[in-house]
């Protein structure tokens, strides 16, 4: 693992600060940051950011290195094979211009940087999903040096995935404030099945924050709607979590062992950068230097930068209705005060005072649920309010506003000026010094020798320089010990301070001031260009990784499929998905090659404990009997997050099943899978889509724990049929899988959006007639299940099928089609296994004339399906443009 600075146990945690533009930057450097992370124009899960070019990376690394301050640059989106070489050529580029760290999300690029650039520093992007203890340790068998953890943790469960993984020394980042992601971040698809905006691609749409509205009903044998109900809800953004703010609980989190406090917001002004990170430093200084309290003016100051409402999140133990906003998904400013009146002839507003906080002239207001538009009216003060009694004030406002109606203030010129002066004249301690340990020599010769530690008990960088000829014999009065320490510890006007110093010099020679202060000032200068030459590698190292990335590239990577015949595969497997017994046993009956049984999909929810693994184990072992008997493959498919109180139990329970005979498991999750190979070294293990195999790096980095892989939905038929012929040329021998036919899983989050209407463990166990889901503006529902860990998996509104392209899938060397059945009633599994055994055994057994007609199938198939069909990304590939 790449050596990294990282705070030390027992200090601060870092103050990890978001830059979306060079503006933001210096924001975040001026109010106090310790790191900053930045995206370039590519490779960035946030490209709808201004974000950096080339030459704006090298200029930040620079500012920030000569003040001390580390940068850390996102890679985090997944890439496709054609992308590849640009993005390693990148990763060269960014070492050899001393980038302190890299965000990455795609496994794929995660190897190829350790193979070619092993001196790199790698973080886990929260894209990676990184939720559990196994997680972590897989992390640091692959070489990176921090994670930053999926935010749906809990503290507790932070400090238990630290004491598991001490040993590993890699660091835990966690969000400290900023907005929230509904869905666990890297396996949300709900921009990319709405509008084909894959946040993994960094152009998430953000669907997140529109309106919805929740609907139950009954289905069919088929699962299709029947009867459709509308439930009235407190706010139909069912969908938009509140915004972090931990300001209140950094006591806890700087006793932790959590390595880095991450600020969120790398499309918010600089403004707001410095606002924000500026209450960070002040508070976390405070804490460091003694007894602290929450100041409420800070407060007040966190909420005017922007808030949706503050949350302390699943971090503090929060859940449900306590992280989510679902009245409004905007900035909602800092209330102050209630209107009591409206003037219909002066066209004034009255408003009762609820704090401190008056407005005035240019300042943004508003004023809920007044106006012609039901959710408010905002507007700037172009008027000073007047006042009309101890705590009420008077102002005109351009409409009618109802009494009762709350006051926001969203935008304050004031707080605005201070963050401008955050920005341009940093307060005095705000900007974390340099530390430097200072040893001055002079000689008799009058030589001035000035050597000096940076960092020291960090880095421990050393840096010298001489000036001659400064000093000479005093004549009158000498330069005495005191004066010369005075005259060097001087530091105004750069980054350093001055920790230490130690002088030997014998008091009879005398100097100029305006040459020591030259002296002092040269040494400094050359103290910063070594702290940025130090993070840079030298050339013969940069050379080294060139050649092996060269070596790499020998046989180029493709960005097209070759014309001309392809190989002949095997005829494809079936293989179906589904979460009940009887489901299992109508598959098995109608003809798939191998059962993936997930019990606990939906249904009641289930505390961890005794209860849950007794039910699971039982269900288990039934369903491998079914298929066992029926002469067909069996794997249970854990599901996807498994906090370690989960994994715990799938370990326990994967103990009683693998002594009972079975041999396979199902997997989402890179942890879960190092986890279950650690205890059980045979066990069969086939990946699912949680892994998302977006290249053939990627499946390359998962051959050796895995025989079948399923490839990411996302990708289009040319780029599937790249990874798979680059995955064959590379060596790999796995069976790459495709999924297509299914009500496709878009996310999967901690919250349930039905439970304002009726709780879970209040309806009937297995209710088949039962469905709860949300439709958006444009009439579309997407189903809604509830796991056994009572955790919401969002389905796609319209079902995935590609049995039409069954023979492209095959030629393409596709050996497995999933039938993704979980959710879906045991009708529905024999129809559609029936459906794709006939289209399977037609076309992979029968001579031309003789095949099924696969669009009179895709017909069956239409009267089974819910909200109609779609190809999904097979052939419109994902949309890459803003």
């Amino acid at each position: 693992m790449p050596a990294e600075q990282v705070p030390e146990i027992g200090k601060l945690p870092e103050l990890l600060a978001p830059a979306g533009s060079p503006a933001a930057f210096r924001a975040a450097v001026a109010a106090g940051a310790d790191a900053v992370y930045l995206s370039g124009k590519r490779f960035g899960a946030r490209k709808f950011a201004a974000n950096f070019s080339d030459g704006e990376i090298e200029e930040a690394i620079t500012f920030a290195h000569e003040r001390g301050v580390r940068v850390y640059v996102t890679v985090n989106t997944l890439l496709h094979d054609r992308e590849l070489p640009g993005a390693v050529e990148y990763l060269l580029w960014l070492w050899s211009v001393g980038v302190d760290a890299l965000l990455v999300q795609d496994t794929g690029l995660m190897r190829l940087a350790r193979e070619v650039v092993p001196g790199l520093v790698l973080h886990a992007s929260t894209q990676m999903t990184i939720h559990n203890s196994a997680g972590v340790s897989w992390v640091a068998e692959e070489g990176l040096s921090r994670v930053v953890l999926a935010r749906e943790l809990s503290l507790e469960e932070v400090n238990q995935i630290a004491a598991e993984t001490e040993e590993t020394g890699v660091g835990l980042e966690v969000f400290a404030h900023g907005a929230l992601c509904y869905c666990y971040s890297g396996q949300c698809l709900l921009s990319s099945v709405i509008g084909g905006r894959s946040g993994n691609r960094g152009i998430c749409a953000q669907p997140c924050r529109k309106p919805y509205t929740l609907v139950t009903g009954t289905i069919d044998e088929y699962g299709r709607p029947v009867t459709v109900k509308e439930h009235a809800l407190p706010g139909p953004y069912l969908l938009s979590p509140m915004d972090l703010c931990t300001y209140r609980h950094l006591p806890e989190l700087v006793s932790s062992p959590v390595a880095s406090l991450k600020i969120e917001g790398r499309m918010k002004s600089p403004e707001y950068v410095a606002l924000v990170v500026s209450t960070y430093r002040k508070a976390l200084d405070s804490i460091a230097a003694g007894p602290w309290a929450p100041d409420p003016r800070a407060e007040r100051e966190l909420l005017l930068a922007f808030n949706r409402g503050f949350t302390s999140g699943y971090l503090l133990g929060k859940r449900y209705g306590s992280v989510m906003g679902r009245d409004a998904p905007d900035n909602r400013g800092l209330c102050i005060g209630t209107v009591t009146g409206y003037d219909n002839g002066r066209r004034t507003v009255t408003v009762r005072l609820g704090g401190q906080v008056i407005p005035e002239t240019g300042d943004g207001l508003w004023i809920a649920g007044g106006g012609d538009d039901p959710s408010g009216i905002g507007f700037l003060l172009n008027n000073t309010p007047t006042r009309t009694g101890k705590d009420a004030i008077a102002f005109a406002i351009p409409e009618k506003v109802r009494a009762g109606s709350k006051v926001y203030m969203t935008f304050s010129r004031k707080l605005d000026h201070h963050a401008r002066q955050i920005i341009g004249h940093p307060p005095a301690g705000m900007q974390r010094p340099v530390p430097v340990d200072l040893s001055v020599t002079v000689d008799g010769n009058g030589t001035l020798a000035i050597g000096g530690v940076i960092l020291p008990g960090t880095r421990n960088l050393q840096a010298r320089w001489r000036a001659e000829n400064i000093f000479s014999p005093a004549r009158s009065r000498p330069l005495f010990r005191d004066e010369l320490r005075q005259q060097l510890v001087k530091t105004g006007g750069t980054p350093f301070a001055v920790r230490n110093i130690r002088i030997e010099y014998n008091e009879n020679l005398s100097a100029p001031l305006a040459l020591l202060n030259n002296a002092r000032r040269e040494f400094f200068r050359h103290s910063g260009e070594m702290l940025v030459s130090a993070s840079r590698p030298a050339a013969p190292e940069v050379s080294e990784a060139r050649q092996r990335w060269d070596a790499r590239c020998s046989a180029p990577f493709s960005e097209k499929p070759k014309e001309g015949k392809r190989k002949s595969q095997k005829p494809l497997r079936i293989l179906l998905c589904t979460d009940t017994i009887e489901g299992v046993r109508r598959a098995s009956e109608a003809g798939c090659d191998e059962v993936w049984f997930e019990p606990g999909f939906q249904g009641i929810c289930r505390p961890p404990g005794t209860i849950w693994q007794s039910i699971n184990r039982e269900e288990i072992l039934a369903a491998c009997a079914i298929c066992r008997k029926t002469g067909i493959e069996f794997k249970w498919k854990v599901p996807k997050i498994a906090h370690d109180r989960e994994l715990k139990d799938i370990l326990d329970i994967l103990s009683t099943c693998v002594s009972e005979g079975m041999t396979g498991c199902c997997i989402e999750n890179m942890g879960t899978a190092s986890a279950l190979i650690k205890r059980f070294p045979s066990i069969n293990l086939s990946g699912f889509t949680g892994l998302n195999i977006f290249n053939h790096v990627a499946a390359g980095a998962c051959t050796d724990r895995f025989c079948l892989l399923t490839i990411s939905s996302e990708l289009s038929r040319d780029e599937m049929e790249i990874l798979i012929r680059e995955a064959r040329s590379s060596g790999s021998r796995c069976t790459f899988a495709l999924v297509v036919e299914a009500l496709a899983e878009a996310g999967v989050t901690e919250d349930c959006p039905a439970r304002p209407v009726r709780h879970c463990r209040d309806l009937p166990k297995g209710d088949p007639g039962d469905f709860y889901g949300i439709r958006d503006s444009k009439g579309r529902v997407f189903p809604v299940t509830r796991d056994a860990s009572c955790r919401t998996h969002i389905l796609n509104a319209v079902e995935t099928c590609l049995i039409d392209s069954l023979p492209e899938i095959a030629r393409m060397g596709i050996g497995g089609i999933v039938i993704d059945a979980r959710g879906r009633p045991p009708a529905y599994v024999k129809a559609m296994t029936g459906i794709y055994r006939e289209a399977v055994d037609s076309w992979g057994q029968q001579p031309e004339g003789a095949r099924a007609d696969l669009s009179k199938l895709k017909e069956r198939i239409k009267t089974l399906a819910w909200g109609g069909l779609t190809a999904g990304s097979f052939f419109r590939g994902l949309r890459e443009e803003q």
